[in-house]
């Protein structure tokens, strides 16, 4: 009675601060906060409310891009040439960014799915940022808070983690439903001798103001990359598996590879 199909057509909800912005709508979907379906998937994550979360990792490769692809695009790999991987565009316009360029805004994002109730909508909680998300990872804070550890299976990008405002709450699912969408999301730097410095990515400090492009905590999620660029963090040699350890406290994470990488260059 629980089994169920999650495919790129199943109907999703966007949540939190990025929902219904102007990036996000489209001409089926002008209220920006109704998704067909999750594609690309990688690592998920259990929550301790008995949720999964599920990464929407290289949604890039999907869309077909433009010959002009503007700073936006080129920032996330949405270029020309890139349908021919996989043709979705062929059959299904949605995923030509010429004619519909922002459906690939749409992906990126962490989905939340409660695997005890198949009637349940998967839901898109824009407050974790967007990127190319290997996996989520949960913990919790001394507080009850929970922490949502990510990074991007990509060179030369980010580690993140998202702290949850509110407390989890006993009662499941349905007692926390709303708890991903309030937040703070960080961004990792990595300074001498080994320390880790968490960024906030927050619309209004540093350099997230209207000068750079961030009018609101939505530009913010939506443009994850461009803060991070901004913050200065760390880029990293593509990061496969981040793991919160609940004896000991650390956090320990793998990185894949980048032949890109420079003798130079800061790792």
């Amino acid at each position: 009675r629980f089994a169920r199909r999650i495919t790129a057509l199943t109907p999703m909800t966007l949540t939190g601060p990025a929902a219904g912005h102007a990036m996000l709508r489209t001409a089926a979907d002008p209220s920006g906060t109704q998704v067909l379906g999750t594609f690309n998937n990688c690592s998920n994550g259990r929550t301790p409310w008995g949720t999964y979360l599920t990464c929407e990792e290289n949604f890039a490769d999907y869309f077909e891009g433009t010959d002009t692809p503007d700073a936006h695009q080129k920032r996330w790999g949405i270029k020309k040439g890139n349908g021919a991987k996989y043709r979705w565009h062929e059959h299904e316009e949605r995923f030509d960014a010429a004619k519909h360029p922002n459906e690939s805004n749409r992906y990126g994002w962490v989905v939340e799915i409660d695997p005890q109730d198949p009637a349940s909508t998967p839901r898109k909680r824009t407050a974790m940022g967007r990127a190319a998300h290997e996996g989520a990872a949960t913990a919790l804070t001394n507080d009850g808070r929970a922490v949502i550890y990510m990074g991007e299976d990509s060179r030369f990008e980010y580690i993140y983690k998202f702290v949850s405002r509110d407390e989890v709450k006993p009662g499941g699912a349905a007692a926390n439903r709303d708890l991903l969408d309030h937040g703070t999301l960080y961004v990792a730097r990595f300074d001498d001798g080994g320390k880790v410095a968490w960024l906030p990515l927050v619309h209004g400090q540093g350099p997230l103001t209207a000068d750079n492009g961030f009018t609101s905590q939505a530009d913010v999620v939506i443009n994850a990359r461009r803060a991070g660029d901004l913050l200065k963090a760390t880029p990293m040699d593509r990061p496969e598996d981040i793991e919160p350890n609940r004896v000991n406290g650390r956090v320990y994470v793998a990185l894949s590879n980048n032949s890109s990488r420079k003798p130079s260059g800061t790792c």
